[in-house]
């Protein structure tokens, strides 16, 4: 099907709106000048944009093709998943966000080196880099591959304009640009996404049809209380199994930990991270009703040979075009809410990881560069970012069936993070040694179930699958909980698989799950083999007392048993002196304040339950930076 010119019109409009936004905040407020406006938008931001800006990370392009299908071939109980974001956001507001905002960090990793050393840093840091780089061009270039089999819409014009524009605003507006287009491309999403509902459910009769056809074809999928972790979905898998994939995306990952550092007090921060639980479950419901509705409207109008001939994702473009066809400017709204998906997404992996090279790679190794040129070297590396996205993109399209393995590659990474971090915020005597054996022992354990299950399914498999069927691959967590679930549509593990094939038949939820308490136990057993940390020299600040808290109807005295030692920060209630605040870290990473008193108080004051609370924006406070 051909676009109309009120479709280009449409599509233009959210390119030319997204523009517009990076150039206001290029040219207002404080112009982009200092590192700290440029990467954390001044830490002045409120929660319900942050909030948005969370949920358009989470919600890509993949997503908006991938859920759908899943929904289409194996019915309704993905659906479960939303059980799992009320811990998968709990534990990130009351656990992550109140460390990390504490030590007002800029980089995640910071808080690596401060908990362990400068090596962890290194290694958490290069481990985040190379999985972006390898899933940025495939989240541009997948999408408008599928795009392009289905309308004609040119392959390589999408991808390069895309990819410039979105280059441009991250590049111009820095971090408050990329959230505000967020907002922007999160409303067009939903009017994308609800157009195609709302007009397809008329025409199919009405919602009630809607459902009957989908339960008399067994579409309604009944609560699968199976513990088996081999099964790829039951109520346990994505209850429990979606919590661990929830948290290495909202606790740990540069992306989004940056979007609650930008927020202007903590109070905000653990705000937005509330404010997204329900605009997820509204997104989830969106997109599993698109599935409901598209699997009806074929019941009523048979496929045509082409459409029988392809791919999932695919087909819910087919879906799109068959429904909307009649109605000029709403194709072109939904391809608007596609690739705003894409924007979302990539303009967060742009900033990120400027923030990660230049905080974790330049700064230490450049203590005296001059903010002038700190802010003008963060604004080149988004840019050469942006530029290396249409490189990989390129590179895409010519992996073949390799593209699954690169989109399963991203997915490997998310797990080994999240436990590396639960290994230093939860058990005090774990010690650097352990923390990268266990890093090394996750990822290798990530790669040999990931490579395994990707060989084994390529095996089984007749031939390879199209190159436009990106839903069609097995994958764990990942930048966001929506690219998390890019084998939505891959075929059920077989039955009676025994030895390693069972193993490689472990359910892709587990995998954030199965790879993090790898890094957890190799993490402890190698500190207690190599000596183990001495409470007494963690700094209290990077540690979050799980027993202690959890238990706080004990004695004190039990409670400091409980502690192993490690003393206790001012936020903790049982203090008896508040532990001394940190030197001022201005944006380039140079400390100012005094390096081992208290920052000036009338630049800070502590406001209880949420941290320190800036009077202006461009002052902020961290532990001082160690290093070998």
């Amino acid at each position: 099907m051909a676009f109309t010119v009120a479709d280009y019109t449409v599509f233009v409009l959210l390119l030319v709106l997204s523009s517009a936004i990076g150039l206001f905040y290029a040219l207002s407020g404080g112009r982009q000048r200092t590192v700290q406006e440029f990467l954390l938008a001044n830490r002045s931001m409120s929660f319900l944009p942050v909030a948005l800006s969370l949920l358009a990370t989470f919600q890509s392009a993949v997503a908006i093709l991938g859920v759908p299908a899943e929904i289409y071939r194996f019915g309704t109980e993905y659906w479960l998943l939303g059980c799992c974001y009320l811990l998968g956001l709990l534990i990130p507001a009351h656990v992550f966000i109140p460390v990390f905002y504490r030590l007002h960090l800029t980089s995640t990793y910071e808080y690596l080196e401060l908990r362990f050393n400068k090596a962890v840093r290194v290694c958490g840091t290069v481990t985040f880099i190379f999985q972006m780089v390898i899933y940025m061009g495939v989240v541009l270039y997948a999408p408008a591959l599928a795009l392009n089999a289905v309308t004609q819409f040119d392959l390589w014009g999408a991808v390069l304009t895309m990819g410039l524009v979105c280059t441009l605003y991250t590049t111009l507006g820095g971090l408050k640009a990329v959230i505000w287009t967020d907002v922007f491309q999160t409303l067009v999403m939903f009017a994308g996404q609800l157009a195609v509902i709302v007009v397809g459910t008329v025409k199919v009769g009405g919602m009630g049809q809607v459902w009957q056809l989908a339960a008399d074809q067994g579409k309604i999928s009944g609560i699968d209380l199976n513990p088996d972790p081999f099964e790829r979905h039951t109520f346990w898998t994505l209850a429990v199994g979606g919590v661990f994939m929830m948290l290495s995306l909202y606790g740990v990952n540069q992306a989004q930990v940056q979007r609650y550092l930008s927020s202007r007090t903590e109070r905000e921060a653990v705000l937005s991270c509330y404010a997204v639980f329900p605009c997820q479950q509204v997104v989830l419901c969106l997109s599993c009703l698109t599935g409901l509705v598209m699997f009806a409207y074929y019941q009523e109008h048979p496929l045509t040979a082409p459409q029988s001939q392809a791919s999932s994702d695919q087909l819910v473009l087919y879906f799109v075009m068959d429904v909307l066809k009649d109605l000029p400017g709403l194709p072109g709204l939904f391809v608007a809410c596609l690739f705003s998906g894409s924007l979302s997404t990539i303009s967060s992996a742009f900033n990120s990881l400027a923030t990660v090279t230049m905080e974790d790679l330049i700064h230490p190794y450049f203590p005296g560069l001059r903010e002038s040129r700190a802010t003008l070297l963060s604004k080149l590396l988004a840019l050469s970012y942006g530029l290396l996205c249409l490189g990989m993109a390129y590179l895409s399209s010519m992996m073949g069936p390799m593209l699954q393995a690169a989109i399963s590659i991203f997915g490997m990474v998310g797990g080994p993070l999240l436990g590396l971090f639960c290994l230093g915020m939860f058990f005090p005597c774990a010690n650097p040694t352990g923390a990268i054996a266990g890093l090394a022992a996750g990822l290798a354990m990530a790669f040999w179930i990931g490579i395994g299950s990707l060989v084994s399914n390529l095996r089984a498999a007749p031939s390879a699958p199209p190159l436009s069927n990106i839903t069609d691959f097995p994958q764990t967590s990942s930048l966001s909980t929506a690219i998390a679930t890019t084998l939505l549509t891959s075929t059920p593990a077989p039955k009676r698989l025994s030895g390693l094939q069972k193993f490689y038949s472990l359910s892709y939820m587990w995998y954030s799950a199965h790879n993090s308490t790898t890094v957890i136990l190799v993490g402890l057993l190698v500190s207690l083999l190599t000596g183990p940390t001495k409470g007494a020299t963690v700094n209290p600040r990077t540690i979050y007392p799980v027993l202690p808290r959890l238990l706080c109807c004990l004695p004190q005295r039990y409670r400091e048993r409980l502690s192993c030692g490690v003393g206790c920060s001012a936020e903790d209630g049982g203090c008896v002196e508040p532990a001394p605040r940190a030197p001022e870290k201005t944006s380039n990473g140079m400390p100012n304040g005094p390096l081992g008193g208290l920052a000036r108080a009338e630049e800070a004051e502590e406001v209880e339950g949420e941290g320190f609370a800036r009077t202006e924006g461009t002052h902020t406070y961290i532990l001082q930076e160690t290093s070998l």
